[in-house]
């Protein structure tokens, strides 16, 4: 038995079933190329770690290729290649993923292989010990990297003990001691099918996709024990300043502000204002701080899309004599967004900018799959792929300059680079 939502009521190309089991499928039809790509989730990341595992999913992650029930590492790649497919996993803050690709003819026979690695790894201690050492030189290498250094330095102060505080490597004490039963205990845990949404896109029909993951999937059931519920704390706004003294041959000044989670209203104001203030080489902070001023090798904003609340940061890489003057002129270029409005022109420009580079990515099955399956897994349904179009679009100077004023008052600061230059920018800070 299926439950169905048909597309055909809404505004949305894509056809949305949930098995009986729980697992949400999603189908876009393409039949433009003889391929197929599918995106499976699981509700989970490193956001259902514990603190002192850190790190833990993107170790389940890099085992779960590496044999699976009655397969060992070498069987499942020949698998995979024999047939010129491919297929890997990753996992991110709010969930897990699977990826997969092949000719319409292969599909069923890969993804049964998926179904078999998701549900039935057997994490050889081998392949755990491989993978935590190459995870360890990771978290070691990213060390002597002055951004990371300043990102981490930054998430940390911001989100305290939050998940979000640390990297999804997590750190070398974390990494250390995980063990193969902590890999078992939650995949057991969070590898359910009521946490499961497959997104499927390429030369297959709804009915056809629907009925061979009914075919891979309905034998299993959910476990007894209700969902876990995360019980995450509560993120407390306390702005402060952080140095790390690190002999480069550049500084990294970095701001970072608290801002809302996806589905707050505020969302598409504070991505617009991100990709108005560093998003490429028209950008105003590549503009008025690089073209103009010449302060800077690097210069940027981000602010991802999250399901609880995420972090706009802006940052510049400059040289070290130019540190204090750096600092100064990020802050001021954020602080002219709840001060002084955005001009229409400019602020059309950037959604001109977000939206163009939006349609860019849902050109082949592979993006198609993966957003659809994404905005599912942060709750947001598949017509918020209208719905974000729309709201950016909705997005005009008065409601930019609000969520400016709501969100990016008071910065966190991170400094990374040589000692006197990093003390001499944060006395000047702390002196206004």
């Amino acid at each position: 038995m299926t439950q169905t939502v048909n597309s055909s009521l809404s505004h949305s190309p894509i056809h949305r079933t949930v098995l009986s089991n729980g697992i949400v499928v999603l189908v876009a039809e393409n039949p433009a190329a003889d391929i197929i790509a599918a995106r499976i989730f699981v509700r989970a990341g490193s956001c259902a770690e514990d603190r002192d595992q850190a790190g833990l999913a993107h170790l389940l992650s890099a085992v779960m290729t590496k044999g699976c029930d009655g397969l060992s590492s070498l069987q499942i790649a020949e698998k995979v290649e024999s047939v010129g497919a491919s297929l890997s996993t990753d996992t991110a803050t709010d969930y897990f993923l699977l990826s997969l690709k092949t000719v319409t003819s292969d599909f069923r026979e890969i993804l049964t292989l998926a179904g078999l690695i998701l549900r039935s790894p057997t994490f050889p201690e081998t392949q755990v010990e491989l993978e935590r050492r190459l995870a360890l030189q990771d978290i070691r290498s990213q060390k002597e990297q002055p951004f990371t250094i300043a990102f981490e330095q930054l998430r940390q102060t911001m989100y305290q003990n939050h998940p979000y505080a640390m990297s999804v490597l997590g750190d070398e004490t974390t990494m250390s001691r995980l063990t193969r039963d902590d890999l078992a205990n939650y995949h057991k845990t969070y590898f359910r099918p009521d946490r499961v949404v497959i997104s499927i896109a390429g030369r297959i029909t709804p009915e056809e996709a629907v009925n061979l993951v009914e075919e891979v999937f309905s034998d299993w059931q959910p476990p007894a024990e209700t969902q876990p519920v995360l019980n995450l704390p509560e993120i407390q706004v306390q702005p402060q300043r952080q140095l790390h003294p690190l002999q480069t041959q550049q500084s990294i000044v970095m701001l970072g502000y608290l801002g809302p989670a996806v589905s707050s209203a505020d969302y598409a104001a504070l991505k617009l204002l991100s990709t108005y203030l560093g998003n490429g080489l028209s950008s105003r902070l590549f503009v008025e701080l690089r073209e103009k001023q010449g302060l800077a090798y690097e210069v940027s904003a981000f602010y991802p899309t999250r399901l609880f609340p995420a972090s706009f940061v802006v940052y510049m890489g400059t040289a070290p004599d130019n540190t204090t003057v750096a600092l100064q002129g990020l802050k001021k270029e954020v602080d002219l967004l709840c001060t002084t409005e955005v001009a229409a022109d400019a602020l059309q420009a950037a959604k001109n900018k977000i939206l163009g580079q939006y349609a860019l990515g849902k050109q082949t099955n592979g993006q198609i799959a993966q957003i659809y399956g994404w905005y599912e897994v942060l709750g947001l349904g598949i017509e918020f792929d209208r719905e974000f179009q729309e709201l950016i679009a909705s997005v005009n100077v008065a409601d930019s300059m609000a969520a400016a004023c709501r969100y990016l008052q008071e910065p966190y600061l991170s400094l990374v680079g040589p000692e006197e230059a990093i003390n001499n920018a944060f006395s000047s800070g702390t002196s206004k």
